[in-house]
């Protein structure tokens, strides 16, 4: 078994994640800023896991991140995850033409119109929740 994972805190630190618990902040920063207060506080990785219901890797991973970059490993970067197929624009479009054109859409009509006039491809099933989230249409389309 090799060293055991070991933070140390100034009091500045420790007040700084501490308060990071009554802030509204996402419920992850808060987490890891309490399994970080809890390592320089003696807690061993297995049982800061297992307090939390991680797995031993993740809680490394987090004490490793604050050695590397401090306070701003608390947070996720941006960038992560899939990025939308289509711009703002393209729904003002679509919008538009729902509000000015004589005739009505259904979404794979609109589907169809967002490709062939746009090149942007949307399933019938995701512009129809796009469209509702920005409160475009209502329960008809």
């Amino acid at each position: 078994m090799g060293a055991r994972l070991r933070v140390f805190l100034t009091r500045e630190q420790n007040q700084t994640l501490l308060n990071l618990r009554t802030l509204e902040v996402p419920q992850k920063v808060k987490d890891r800023a309490e399994v970080i207060r809890l390592n320089a506080h003696g807690w061993y990785v297995e049982k800061i896991a297992a307090h939390f219901g991680w797995d031993k890797q993740t809680v490394r991973d987090v004490l490793h991140k604050w050695r590397k970059q401090g306070l701003q490993s608390l947070w996720k970067l941006p960038g992560r995850g899939l990025k939308p197929k289509w711009k703002e624009e393209d729904i003002v479009f679509l919008e538009e033409c729902l509000r000015v054109e004589p005739r009505t859409y259904n979404s794979s009509q609109l589907s169809e119109k967002l490709n062939t006039q746009r090149t942007v491809q949307l399933s019938p099933d995701r512009l129809r929740r796009v469209l509702k989230k920005r409160g475009s249409i209502g329960n008809g389309l």
